[in-house]
């Protein structure tokens, strides 16, 4: 059977699911510096669209937490200038790696960067989003000030329990391709714990984890799923959803016949009370 092959098969689906579960238990998960600008556009969007109803000039505080070299963080960046100029954005990007950092913090990208992380960072970018995001000389893009206004970086671990004292209360934050490459004890531990960064009434985005571990802690914490554009976002990395039920990461397809699948499919969360 094939990824992608009987994807509407309750029985095709529920083999896959074993089959997931066998490569987890028999995998060492070790982390990844893979990523790319705009990486999930649905993602990206749902976060425009929850932005919206915010007062003209008041002040949104975001944190990506294992931000690896900033593609993430200016990905959100210009996502939300772009939906709302008017508003004072304050972006952390968090990892524990100080290389990965001095990348993210210089916001200037070339083929070698590209290589540090094993991917090509621009492949998702149109023509436009090339020359809108980035300055251009000789192969090297730079983030365009407009884009790194407010963004700052932090050396922390997600795990860490003084990490609400080290940021202060979020109104969003995302946790984006890490939890995965955690065995699942711990990646449950880490995402309880990032969680209390969350003012309340915030949003926790969510992706690249073990659905189990996310809809567990999600049902035990009483998180809602925003389900505006949930398929969208499941299918918005074709990286991710390629490679289930075959690596670790692998993301499973979208299966309506599962009596909680908002909550087990939905990327990102309302949380009442992150504290």
């Amino acid at each position: 059977m094939r990824p992608r092959a009987g994807r509407n098969s309750a029985a095709a689906y529920w083999c896959g699911v074993l089959l997931h579960k066998l490569v987890c238990y028999g995998s060492k998960r070790r982390q990844y510096l893979g990523t790319y600008f705009l990486r999930n556009r649905a993602q990206l969007e749902q976060l425009r669209r929850l932005i919206t109803v915010r007062p003209g000039g008041s002040e949104i505080r975001v944190a990506i937490l294992g931000c690896s070299i900033g593609a993430e963080v200016y990905s959100v960046r210009w996502a939300i200038r772009s939906a709302r100029p008017d508003l004072q954005v304050k972006v952390c990007g968090v990892d524990t790696s100080a290389a990965v950092l001095e990348v993210a913090a210089r916001a200037v990208y070339s083929d070698a960067v590209s290589g540090m992380v094993a991917q090509p960072i621009f492949e998702r970018l149109t023509e436009t989003e090339r020359t809108e995001i980035f300055d251009w000389q000789a192969g090297v893009a730079t983030v365009k000030p407009a884009f790194r206004e407010g963004v700052s970086f932090h050396l922390d671990d997600a795990a860490d329990p003084m990490l609400l004292d080290a940021l202060g209360p979020q109104d969003i934050v995302m946790a984006s391709n890490f939890l995965c490459h955690m065995v699942p004890a711990k990646a449950e531990e880490c995402l309880r714990n990032l969680v209390r960064l969350v003012a309340p009434g915030g949003y926790v985005f969510v992706v690249g984890v073990d659905l189990d571990v996310r809809a567990k802690v999600a049902r035990e914490l009483g998180w809602r799923p925003v389900t505006d554009l949930l398929r969208e976002i499941h299918d918005g990395d074709p990286s991710l959803r390629r490679d289930w039920p075959w690596r670790w990461w692998g993301l499973e397809p979208l299966n309506e016949r599962r009596a909680d699948w908002q909550l087990r499919y939905s990327a990102a969360y309302q949380v009442s009370g992150g504290r």
